[in-house]
């Protein structure tokens, strides 16, 4: 079962790939994980995508693939994987089907967690992080048992830059222009699944699992 997460920035979609990897027996992979292994491996494709991201460039999607199906190649890939964060345009998606196609395979699902843009605005501006031991919190739904203070080293809790809302907007943005075709696209091939990612987490996995079986 080759699954491919769908879904804009904060909608919860890498959460929802962990669920379904661990439900499945399935391994998650996602590219930035791929790249550092690569690169800390020291292998020929991580050494071609260090030199890329050392420039501040982006790798290439013809790398990019070519990590991916490396990876893919795997033995723990033998049953399927749940691919989080790639493919994230229309040309990484129809290499990735090129390639899949020379081996007799094809992406099963493209499931899409749906949420509307406000929605994400507001889930992610409420988003509180402690710089000093990593633990995260949300003002509404995980708040600190003390506002502002970590409840595991009594840091002082911040607003990341990259969840202020003025940052998401700007990340919607890019994703409506780039990753939403992908949308069109899995529905075209018949494998695009939605589900309703305003949902309670555990909700939003029930109607996965009732999707995969």
């Amino acid at each position: 079962m080759k699954i491919i997460m769908l879904g804009a920035p904060g909608a919860g979609k890498g959460t929802q790939a962990k669920m379904i990897a661990e439900k499945y027996g399935l391994p998650h992979i996602s590219t930035g994980d791929i790249f550092r292994a690569n690169i800390k491996n020291g292998t020929e494709l991580g050494k071609e995508a260090k030199e890329y991201m050392d420039k501040g460039l982006l790798v290439p999607d013809e790398l990019t693939v070519r990590l991916l199906l490396d990876r893919v190649a795997k033995d723990d890939c033998r049953n399927g994987y749940v691919l989080d964060g790639f493919p994230r345009t229309i040309p990484q998606a129809e290499v990735l089907d090129a390639e899949l196609a020379k081996l007799g395979e094809k992406v099963d699902y493209a499931i899409n967690v749906d949420v509307p843009d406000e929605n994400i605005v507001n889930r992610m501006s409420g988003r509180r992080a402690c710089l000093s031991c990593g633990a995260t919190y949300h003002i509404v739904s995980i708040p600190p048992k003390k506002e502002g203070i970590c409840d595991v080293c009594g840091s002082e809790l911040v607003l990341r830059d990259d969840d202020r809302p003025e940052t998401v907007q700007k990340r919607l943005t890019v994703y409506h222009e780039q990753t939403q075709p992908l949308i069109d696209f899995y529905e075209k091939k018949g494998a695009l699944r939605s589900v309703d990612g305003t949902l309670p987490m555990e909700e939003v996995f029930a109607a996965i699992t009732e999707i995969l079986g």
